[in-house]
């Protein structure tokens, strides 16, 4: 089992925290000043999620793939990274 580095790790979350920032915003009050201060951080935290995917020794295409779905992709990559792979015993 592999434990994805922690700027994996923090950089779901803020991706996550921010997304739900930005949806309750949304579908609430929609300040322009909220969506203009945390679209750009959410931006980021995106970008850095799929940056760090990338740097990750154990992942594959379909682990940075699923790192690209906005919101959660972060957390879908992590959760890949850190499921136990099943071993191919050759006899």
């Amino acid at each position: 089992m592999h434990r994805p580095g922690r700027l994996l790790r923090t950089a779901a979350l803020l991706e996550l925290g921010t997304m739900v920032v930005l949806l309750g915003n949304l579908g609430t009050f929609h300040l322009r000043a909220v969506a203009s201060a945390v679209g750009p951080l959410h931006g980021c935290a995106y970008l850095i999620v799929l940056i760090a995917t990338v740097r990750e020794p154990q992942a594959d295409r379909t682990t940075v793939a699923l790192s690209a779905v906005p919101g959660v992709g972060g957390l879908l990559a992590r959760r890949r990274l850190t499921a136990p792979r099943p071993t191919v015993s050759r006899t």
